[in-house]
């Protein structure tokens, strides 16, 4: 247990603590979720913390209470026995966390092998993560979705946010970190009239939501065009350049939104996921910097780089990062996706335990 870490946390919180109960900060409503987060993550450690000293004061008390009255021994014997207990919560909540586990994220899902087959999944995906959010009482919002002409989804960026502050500061990204990859599905599909099982994918990238103050954008780094929308099977859906494309030109990364009807929230919604990538890349090139053993999540739809698969046939379920196995996979499609997910914390658990920074993925 790092006791210099240990009082750097505790003096932040006191610190947060000072400031969330001032009223002036609440007049800038991002500053006061921002703190409001971060003071939810340090609450438990204050709070084991208080627990593991009131626990040392009580045992020390019972112990000269012992000498005189032996009824206190047995009090004295139980709190010694709680102590390396309390001592390994607060070393486990010790251990550095996620930095970005309390966000909410942007969700984007594109379909890959399999042409219409993989729109389907991939709609069947989006449903997936939309019912498991409403589970948890969290909000969704399409931000661009490209539909497929049988009504899958080509390509969806979808927000899932937090109401208020998470407690804990177990954000969504807490939970949901963990779908970035190719997600396989085998089954027959509806276009296949011999009932065939065939196996096509889906990529899901998880990013972070990065806030205004997470990302500085140099506006003399942009390119923005804006063109006509267009729908499924190329057909324009109205007669205005509404839709958008941003090309932040020193990454070379591109964005487009043309779900909304003017070009200005468009362009708002584009810079959101613009955010949240320019924050992953920054993030990604910091960890490869100090030598981090964090791997990058995959972002191109190829099967062999799976660590999913959907077995419909068998109603199975199947991570291969962790090798966990379920045979509830309509249960998991319907949102409840909880047991792979709690799964692989714990795995991340035991690895960050044994000094490894995060869940190796296969």
């Amino acid at each position: 247990m790092s006791n210099e870490r240990l009082k750097s946390l505790l003096e932040e919180y006191a610190d947060l603590e000072k400031r969330l109960a001032d009223p002036a900060i609440h007049a800038d409503q991002n500053t006061a979720r921002r703190v409001g987060r971060r003071f939810a993550e340090l609450a438990p450690i204050h709070k084991a913390h208080a627990e593991l000293e009131q626990a040392r004061e009580d045992l020390e008390a019972a112990r000269e209470l012992a000498a005189e009255d032996p009824a206190f021994a047995a009090e004295a014997e139980e709190l010694s026995t709680r102590l390396p207990e309390l001592e390994e919560r607060l070393a486990e909540l010790l251990i550095p966390r996620d930095p970005n586990d309390a966000k909410d994220v942007i969700l984007e899902i594109k379909a890959g092998e399999g042409g219409e087959e993989s729109a389907l999944f991939a709609g069947d995906l989006l449903r997936m993560y939309q019912r498991y959010a409403e589970r948890h009482g969290w909000v969704t919002e399409i931000i661009e979705a490209q539909s497929s002409d049988m009504g899958g989804v080509k390509d969806v960026s979808v927000a899932i946010k937090t109401k208020g502050v998470p407690d804990g500061g177990n954000g969504v990204w807490s939970r949901l970190k963990w779908e970035g990859g190719v997600h396989r599905v085998q089954r027959v599909p509806v276009t296949e009239s011999q009932g065939r099982i065939h196996t096509s994918a889906a990529g899901v990238l998880v990013l972070p939501e990065a806030e205004e103050v997470d990302v500085q954008i140099d506006p003399n780094d942009l390119r923005i065009d804006v063109f006509r929308s267009s729908g499924p099977g190329g057909q324009s859906v109205n007669t205005t350049d509404s839709a958008v494309r941003i090309t932040h030109v020193p990454t070379g990364v591109v964005v487009s939104c043309q779900n909304e009807k003017s070009q200005l929230q468009n362009r708002e919604q584009a810079m959101r996921i613009l955010r949240a990538r320019l924050l992953a890349v920054a993030q990604e090139a910091a960890a490869a910097e100090a030598s981090d053993a964090r791997k990058s999540q995959v972002r191109t739809v190829d099967r062999s780089e799976r660590i999913r698969t959907y077995n419909f046939p068998q109603n199975r379920i199947t991570d291969h990062r962790i090798g966990f196995t379920a045979y509830n996979l309509d249960l998991v499609l319907a949102g409840d996706v909880d047991g792979v997910l709690d799964a692989l914390t714990e795995a991340d658990r035991a690895a960050r335990l044994a000094g490894d920074t995060e869940l190796s993925r296969k």
